[in-house]
């Protein structure tokens, strides 16, 4: 069963459109910062010193929306094994009821830092997120 993490954030006038609500834009942005955020939370400190990650593929599916002022929490997780250098990352996006409103399969590549080439995921690596 892998780790999960969870956040929770809040539609800002800036984050809705011209629909009045969330912005496409800014549920991937909010899918970055789960990664990033969770990246920064459990990864060894060794990890985060030697490696970054790039997104290479995000695959969302929206099935509902919320307006200014409400609020969604966000749950992430690492799915499966590492393929070579990249990582699959699940995000998944609920109102205050449970709904789903978005869900996310995101891919990643991990860099190393010092040469900025693709590195392999190192089970170690990603032994904290499952």
């Amino acid at each position: 069963m892998p780790s999960t993490f969870t956040r929770t954030f809040v539609a800002a006038p800036g984050h809705i459109d011209e629909l009045g609500h969330v912005n496409n834009t800014v549920w991937v942005q909010w899918i970055q910062d789960m990664a990033t955020a969770h990246w920064d939370a459990v990864a060894r400190p060794e990890d985060r010193a030697a490696f970054f990650w790039v997104v290479v593929r995000h695959e969302i599916d929206y099935r509902g929306n919320v307006s200014e002022g409400e609020s969604v929490t966000a749950t992430t997780w690492i799915e499966g094994p590492a393929q070579g250098a990249k990582s699959l990352r699940r995000v998944e996006f609920t109102d205050a009821a449970g709904k789903r409103l978005v869900s996310a399969a995101t891919t990643w590549a991990m860099l190393d830092r010092a040469s900025g080439r693709l590195a392999r995921v190192r089970p170690e690596v990603l032994a904290a997120f499952l």
